[in-house]
C-alpha cells in the first residue's frame, strides 16, 4: 500500500523496527543534527529518528533520517526491508517504464486545517528551526518539495517542476533559495526575470517518501514528477490545489508555503554544509517572499542532514540518480548494462557497457555527461565491461588496475559545467571532466594482452548458494 503522507510512512517504519522515537528532552542544537549525523555512521540499517520533546519549543515534532538506510528506502518503495540495494535499483528501473500515470486530485487536504497570511507570518513561530552543521550561515529548509511553473506555458502540467532546493531562512517571512543553473526552477526564474516578473512558487514540507524521491530525480524538463511518482508508487499520486497560487501540490504535506521569488532581488546566502562534505560558502541568491502558509494541526517538521558521506542524502539521491542516467543512456545506447552513480550525487559514475567497436565506451561516457544530470554533476566516469558489476567495487578496481593504459584510456575534457557546490571547481561552476575507459579494447583498437582472462568455474555459482545456505544455518 503506497504512502499518501509522511505520517503513514513513519508508522510503517516503526512497524518494521526502523524508527526510533526519542522522548527524552533534547536540545535543538546540537542534538538534533548530531543525532542525524550519527545515524549515518552506524551502518546501512540505520533507523529514522522522531523527536517530540525539544527544549525551548512547545509541541515541536521533528523527523530525521527517514530515508537514511537501505531498509528505509525499501519500505518507501513498498518492498521488504531486507531487499538488497541492487534489487531496489532494478525494481526502480522496472517501475520507471510505467510512466506516466495520471495523478489523483483530492479536495480534503489535511494541510488546509490552519492558515496564516501576510504580515502575520512568522516561520520562527511555526517551525522548530535548527542548524544542521556548526558552520551553517543560518537555519535551512532542505527537504522541502518546491513547485514552480514555466512562465511561458503555465498550464503545461508536464513543465511544472517539483524539486528539492536548499532555502535559508532570512526572516519571519523571507527565504533565500539556491536555484542551481541546470535545474528546472532556474529556467523558470530566468524566464520570469526576463519579463520583469516575480516567479510564483509553492513549498511543501513534511512529504511522503515517493514525492521526495521524485523531487530528487533528474527527469527531463517536460517530464512530470507527479506522473513519475505514480509509476514508482504503482498507483495514482494524490495531489491538491494550493489556494493562493493554484499550483498542484502533494495532498499529504504537513505544511504548504506559497509566495514568490522576487524578480532580480538577491541577498547573501550561505555558507551551508553540503552533500560534498564541504561548506559551499556564501553567494548572492534569489529571495522568496512568503504570502500564505497552510498547515496541519501539530505539523511534523522534516529535515535532511548533509555532511561527509554517507548521510541520508546519499540514500535519497543514490538510486534516484542511477536510474534516470541508466534509462537515458539505454535509450541511445542499448549496449549499456548498468549505471552506478551512488557516490556524492553522481559526481562520479561507473557505467557497464558492451562495445560495438574500438572507442565506443568513450562515446557512452561523453553522452552521460550531456544528460540532464550529467550537465551539472557528472565530472568523472569509469567505463567497465558488460561482465563487470559497477556496484561491485572490487571488480571495478580490478578493471581500473588491469585494463587502463593512461596513454589512450584517459580522456580529459576541459572547461565544462559542473554544479558550483563542487569544491574542486575553478572558477566556481567550471571544471575539467574525466572519462576513464576501463573496458577491454576491441577492434580496431587492438592493443594490450587481454585474450586469456580467467573465468569463474562453471560449478562456482552452485557452491556460492551452498556455502551461503550453510553459513546461514550456523547463525
Amino acid at each position: 500500500m503506497p504512502f499518501d503522507d509522511l505520517r503513514s510512512f513513519l508508522n510503517a517504519l516503526e512497524a518494521a523496527g526502523q524508527l526510533l522515537r526519542i522522548s527524552d528532552e533534547v536540545r535543538a542544537e546540537p542534538d538534533l543534527a548530531a543525532a542525524a549525523n550519527a545515524a549515518g555512521r552506524i551502518g546501512e540499517n540505520a533507523p529514522g529518528l522522531y523527536f517530540d520533546n525539544i527544549a525551548g519549543f512547545t509541541d515541536a515534532k521533528v523527523a530525521l533520517n527517514t530515508l537514511g538506510s537501505w531498509p528505509n528506502h525499501a519500505i518507501a518503495l513498498g518492498m521488504d526491508p531486507a531487499t538488497s540495494t541492487r534489487a531496489q535499483v532494478a525494481e526502480f528501473i522496472r517501475r520507471w517504464d510505467a510512466f506516466p500515470i495520471e495523478p489523483e486530485r483530492r479536495e480534503d487536504a489535511p494541510w488546509r486545517a490552519n492558515t496564516v497570511e501576510g504580515e502575520d507570518i512568522n516561520l520562527f513561530d511555526l517551525l522548530p528551526l535548527f542548524r544542521l552543521n556548526d558552520g551553517d550561515g543560518g537555519f535551512y529548509l532542505d527537504k522541502a518539495a518546491v513547485v514552480s511553473r514555466d512562465p511561458d506555458e503555465p498550464e503545461n502540467f508536464d513543465k511544472q517542476n517539483v524539486g528539492i532546493y536548499r532555502m535559508q531562512v532570512k526572516g519571519p517571512r523571507y527565504l533565500a533559495i539556491q536555484p542551481v543553473p541546470v535545474h528546472d526552477i532556474a529556467i523558470h526564474l530566468h524566464a520570469a526575470e526576463e519579463r520583469g516578473r516575480d516567479l510564483p512558487i509553492a513549498i511543501t514540507l513534511g512529504n511522503d517518501p515517493i514525492i521526495t524521491l521524485m523531487a530528487s530525480t533528474p527527469l527531463r524538463y517536460d517530464q512530470s514528477e507527479y506522473h513519475m511518482a505514480g509509476a514508482i508508487r504503482q498507483s495514482p499520486y494524490p495531489i491538491a490545489t494550493a489556494p493562493l497560487t493554484g499550483f498542484d501540490v502533494p495532498w499529504g504535506s504537513e505544511v504548504v508555503i506559497e509566495g514568490v521569488i522576487e524578480g532580480r532581488r538577491r541577498e547573501l546566502e550561505g555558507p551551508f554544509g553540503e552533500f560534498t562534505g564541504h561548506y559551499s560558502g556564501g553567494h548572492s541568491m534569489p529571495v522568496i517572499r512568503i504570502d500564505r502558509i497552510s498547515y496541519r494541526t501539530d505539523p511534523i517538521f522534516e529535515s535532511l542532514y548533509l555532511g561527509m558521506p554517507w548521510t541520508e542524502v546519499d540514500y535519497l539521491i543514490g538510486p534516484a540518480t542511477c536510474v534516470p542516467l541508466y534509462k537515458q543512456l539505454k535509450a541511445d545506447f542499448p549496449e549499456v548494462q548498468a549505471v552506478n552513480a551512488m557516490y556524492t550525487h553522481g559526481l562520479l559514475a561507473i557505467i557497464s557497457t558492451r562495445k560495438r567497436y574500438g572507442g565506443f565506451a568513450k562515446a557512452v561516457g561523453m553522452r552521460a555527461m550531456t544528460t540532464p544530470h550529467g550537465l551539472g554533476y557528472v565530472k568523472m566516469i569509469i567505463l567497465v565491461d558488460e561482465d563487470v558489476d559497477p556496484f561491485n567495487l572490487p571488480q571495478v578496481m580490478w578493471s581500473l588496475s588491469t585494463k587502463v593504459n593512461a596513454a589512450g584510456d584517459v580522456v580529459r575534457l576541459p572547461n565544462l559545467s559542473v554544479v558550483a557546490l563542487d569544491p574542486s571547481s575553478s572558477p566556481s561552476g567550471i571544471t575539467d571532466k574525466l572519462i576513464i575507459d576501463a573496458t577491454t579494447p576491441v577492434t580496431p583498437d587492438d592493443r594490450g594482452h587481454f585474450s586469456q582472462s580467467v573465468r569463474d568455474l562453471p560449478e562456482a555459482a552452485a557452491w556460492v548458494e551452498r556455502l551461503t545456505t550453510m553459513i546461514g544455518a550456523q547463525r
